[in-house]
């Protein structure tokens, strides 16, 4: 029998803030989190615009010698656990006694690979590039160093599926404990910020160079649109069977009720509707919901003039003539990448438990092609009690999840 699946917590560190209610208040305001950089600028960059996210200081926390094993992207996910496990009542001496899995989304890690590299050439010598360069520079960095650090010993796995690796780490997450296989796991997905883990987006020309409104550059299915703006940080989420979670006493704050994916055997890095379409249908029919059930879409839509129509016509296709409402909040964050779908999914939790919809800020105007959906540009109150999250990344991998309000 399939079981319940529910989120008990949740931390963040973003451009939108360090702790939950700073994410809500930059959400509800409509702050943006983007800026120039005169590093970026200097360094050869065509668009020098990024999101600003605050590097952690782990000294007070993670020991030295842990910290040389740790890069960018787990330093943030460090924080946001952190966060998450405090979020979720689950202390470490439950945490030793019971088999706490994690599945994290990360899909780089550009600058330690780089600056092993550097070493190793510099000095001609392998020994160079240091005894922790090994397991900072693996895409299973995340997972490797939060399983030692937190004493996870459950499920021990990295998703890499591009920008959908948040997304499909929470919902590998979900069918291991629906079927029974875990009862609590810890997941999400993380991003680095640095330059050199963006460097070759910028070089095939998929930046925003709206450089003179660093905040207006990111405009999701608005017609003036020219591109993403780059950003990260890391989002956890604890989510733990119903059982589980009622025996132990912990928060129940929404469940995950379903989890679509499908890929589009299609272009390497241009999407198609037909996958994206696919992937919500199946959503929509593992969880037995209909389209008029939810109340509030989060896109993926990256401010790309061709992802935008494409997600734009997909959701079109499934929800017909249902005005639902849609808001990117990339519009804020710019895009966060293998970090989005965790992030994206506490964004819309914190709506939907706050009781409003942050507005996809800079659209002002759609074009021919995203004109077919309900796209809210200012924050809106009111109530809704289901949302779908959508999360697709080259390669034509896709992911969609639904989440009910508990």
């Amino acid at each position: 029998m399939e079981r319940k699946v529910v989120i008990t917590g949740m931390g963040i560190w973003s451009c939108l803030g360090k702790t939950l209610e700073e994410v809500r208040a930059s959400l509800y305001e409509g702050k943006s989190g983007i800026v120039f950089s005169p590093e970026r600028k200097e360094a050869g960059f065509r668009s020098a615009l990024c999101a600003k996210v605050e590097r952690p200081d782990l000294k007070p926390f993670v020991p030295r010698n842990l910290r040389q094993f740790m890069p960018e992207e787990a330093q943030y996910a460090y924080m946001a656990t952190r966060s998450a496990l405090e979020n979720a009542q689950l202390e470490q001496d439950y945490i030793d006694s019971h088999e706490v899995g994690i599945i994290y989304g990360n899909d780089s890690v550009a600058e330690a690979t780089v600056c092993a590299i550097d070493k190793f050439r510099q000095f001609k010598d392998t020994a160079a590039c240091g005894s922790g360069s090994i397991f900072q520079s693996m895409n299973s960095t995340v997972t490797m160093n939060l399983a030692c650090l937190f004493r996870l010993r459950g499920i021990n796995l990295t998703a890499s599926a591009a920008c959908a690796s948040g997304s499909q780490a929470v919902g590998l997450a979900t069918m291991l404990i629906r079927n029974g296989l875990q009862e609590c796991v810890v997941c999400g997905g993380a991003q680095e910020t640095n330059p050199y883990s963006v460097a070759s987006f910028d070089g095939i020309q998929s930046f925003s160079i709206r450089e003179d409104e660093p905040t207006k550059a990111s405009r999701p299915f608005d017609k003036d649109r020219d591109g993403l703006v780059p950003g990260g940080g890391a989002a956890t989420i604890i989510l733990e069977s119903y059982e589980h979670a009622v025996k132990r006493g912990a928060p129940i704050i929404a469940e995950v009720v379903s989890w679509g994916f499908s890929g589009n055997g299609y272009h390497i890095s241009t999407p198609n509707v037909a996958g994206p379409a696919r992937s919500l249908e199946i959503c929509l029919r593992n969880g037995n919901v209909s389209p008029k059930e939810i109340g509030y879409i989060n896109a993926h839509a990256t401010s790309t003039r061709i992802g935008d129509s494409r997600e734009a016509q997909a959701i079109a296709q499934i929800f017909g003539d249902y005005n639902v409402p849609v808001t990117s909040t990339k519009s804020q964050t710019g895009h966060e990448m293998w970090m989005a779908g965790a992030s994206e999914l506490i964004y819309s939790v914190l709506m939907m438990k706050n009781n409003f919809i942050a507005g996809n800020i800079n659209f002002e105007n759609p074009d021919e092609e995203t004109c077919c959906i309900n796209v809210i540009p200012e924050t809106r109150e009111g109530h809704f009690d289901m949302f779908l999250s959508n999360s697709f990344g080259f390669g034509g991998t896709n992911s969609t999840l639904i989440v009910r309000n508990m």
